[in-house]
């Protein structure tokens, strides 16, 4: 019997920890943050010390609901047979992302010690080289705010890193560790030179030097899905805890965190959670990212074409299921994780992926495959080239995804899109060229790849 709603979450009322102090920022206040990152943090034997701040990308919907619970959720855990409903209490203070005051004022903080992200795969603004994309018109924005004062407000992700970095060297604040949590190889890298470029073509010698001594970067892996929520989320979390919660986040069992780097001015005890703290995470991250992520990306483009709604609708479809078995063979080929261990992976990402009670939507992790793809799928498909092969599983993924920019499945939703969407209309052998062409110009002119490719798009889309 369900019990009686009464007021919403309040640590005065008694609900959850008081809050900690902030020694934790971080930016990308969203589902997974809430369900991985905060998780960790709330789960550390210190987490009484160690309070975060969280600001969101711009919109400041979440972060208001958030404030109107003293930065208490729900975490619905569920699995196949029944859920778990847990009060987190480890964000201390949520913010709109357009409080760029408040977000430097955290910086100042001399007790700071950790920023982490989790801005998706687009929000590094980076370049097809890897490095600062100068010709994006929010980054150009950002550069000339910063020229004429480091303070000045900004809305990309590297350059409110880099302003907060600003702040933190004008007040004489230590370093802090700059710990990425999104899904890019060498994460920590890839943060560390767009920001380096960022503060070199601001022509501003303090910002070079705020990178250059105020932070370490922390490469991760990290591995939890969590779907968008929901009304029914919302009213079934109310039902369970009697409380009603404006913000619960529904998440799976399973859950990976995978670090390497320096923490100049602490961490939390996230191994109290099983985070590890290893050498490399490069085995460890391409798994993930072949295994896992791209499957996530077969799934959305294919089974969308085949009219499934889900990941565990379309791991159910056995066409789906076949193709994905086709990929995960492809790619294991390349891991150096023991064939033991990537057994067991693939064993458990099915049972994960058939969770018929997370209902993790296609059209969510078919956004910004611009962005997802060429660390997702590329890497598996050079390196079947380089041996003479033929990659059949990358080939029916960038099939399905060049259908997808026809306009067949779910709607387009990427930060390429105006660049992209074009080169796939007109005929089908032009677009699937000139698409390969926008991921890597080689690509388009590998003909025995462009032929397979266009073949998997034409079996796929009928």
């Amino acid at each position: 019997m369900s019990k009686a709603v009464s007021n919403s979450l309040s640590r005065a009322a008694g609900d959850g920890r008081p809050a900690a102090p902030v020694r934790m920022l971080h930016l990308g206040l969203g589902n997974f943050f809430r369900a991985h990152q905060a998780w960790y943090t709330d789960r550390a034997r210190d987490a009484d010390q160690w309070g975060i701040a969280a600001f969101t990308g711009r919109r400041p919907d979440l972060a208001d609901a958030l404030s109107g619970q003293d930065g208490l959720y729900t975490l619905v855990t569920r699995s196949a047979d029944g859920d778990r409903f847990d009060t987190i209490s480890s964000v201390s203070a949520a913010h709109p992302g357009s409080d760029h005051e408040a977000w430097l004022g955290y910086w100042r903080l001399p007790e700071l010690a950790v920023v982490t992200l989790t801005v998706t795969e687009a929000g590094y603004t980076r370049g097809t080289d890897g490095g600062l994309d100068t010709d994006r018109p929010d980054v150009r924005a950002d550069l000339a705010a910063l020229r004429s004062a480091p303070s000045a407000p900004v809305r990309t992700a590297p350059a409110r890193l880099l302003a907060g970095l600003a702040a933190r060297r004008a007040c004489g604040g230590g370093p802090v560790a700059i710990v990425p949590c999104d899904n890019l190889p060498g994460n920590g890298s890839v943060v560390e030179r767009v920001l380096r470029e960022l503060a070199r073509h601001t022509s501003r010698p303090e910002l070079i030097e705020a990178v250059d001594a105020g932070a370490s970067f922390v490469t991760t892996m990290v591995d939890r899905i969590t779907p968008a929520g929901t009304d029914q989320d919302r009213a079934d979390t109310a039902a369970a805890t009697g409380r009603p919660d404006t913000a619960p986040v529904v998440t799976e069992p399973f859950s990976e965190w995978v670090l390497s780097g320096d923490f100049p001015a602490g961490r939390p005890c996230w191994q109290d959670a099983r985070a590890r703290f290893v050498d490399d995470v490069t085995p460890y991250e391409e798994r993930k990212l072949w295994l896992l992520n791209g499957a996530h990306s077969l799934l959305a483009y294919t089974g969308a074409l085949r009219g499934r709604v889900t990941v565990a609708d379309a791991v159910a479809d056995p066409v789906c299921r076949g193709w994905l078995v086709d990929w995960w063979q492809e790619a294991s080929r390349h891991l150096s994780l023991p064939a033991i261990e990537l057994a067991g992976y693939q064993a458990a990402l099915l049972e994960r992926f058939s969770n018929p009670r997370i209902r993790h939507a296609l059209s969510q992790i078919a956004a910004d495959g611009s962005q997802k793809l060429p660390v997702r799928v590329l890497p598996v498909l050079r390196r079947e080239r380089a041996r003479g092969e033929v990659p059949q599983g990358a080939a029916r993924i960038l099939a399905a995804w060049v259908c997808h920019l026809r306009g067949l499945g779910t709607p387009v939703q990427d930060a390429a899109a105006a660049r992209v969407l074009p080169l796939a209309q007109g005929p089908l052998p032009e677009a699937v060229r000139a698409v390969l062409a926008f991921l890597d110009p080689e690509l388009a002119h590998d003909q025995a790849l462009v032929d397979a490719v266009l073949a998997h798009a034409e079996a796929v889309a009928t």
